[in-house]
């Protein structure tokens, strides 16, 4: 990872609730509000936008670890902001703390944990993954 990543940097983006992002369970509409699942998705994706300009070339960011606080509920059409500042930075590491923010104030809060690994390391691990499950599927 590059120098260049230091605890205290953050990055910001803006989202607006659509159908896609609201609360259901296998196709099944339970809440008319931004899900948990959505709140994951775009706290992962701040953090890892927040990443990508500091990683060497032959370097990739893996999710590790998420935790949240889904706090308040946000309706369709909802405008929400979404902010990951960098707390911890090792090696191989990135932690940042994450919040979203509707017009009424904090919605949800969080952890976000990446990995930073060789890219050859990523696909030796996955492929391993592969052949062990191959192999289970014989026994």
């Amino acid at each position: 990872m590059k120098n260049s990543m230091k605890v205290g940097l953050k990055e910001t983006i803006t989202v607006e609730v659509t159908e896609e992002m609201l609360a259901r369970f296998d196709g099944e509409l339970v809440h008319p509000t931004y899900s948990t699942v959505a709140l994951v998705y775009h706290m992962e994706l701040v953090s890892r936008k927040l990443l990508l300009p500091h990683l060497e070339e032959n370097e990739e960011g893996m999710g590790a670890a998420v935790s949240l606080k889904h706090l308040s509920p946000s309706g369709l059409g909802t405008k929400l902001e979404i902010t990951a500042t960098v707390t911890e930075v090792t090696e191989r590491k990135v932690v940042t703390q994450v919040t979203a923010s509707n017009s009424l104030g904090l919605i949800g809060k969080g952890e976000v944990v990446q990995g930073v690994l060789a890219k050859n390391m990523i696909e030796s691990k996955i492929e391993k993954s592969i052949r062990n499950e191959m192999l289970e599927g014989v026994k």
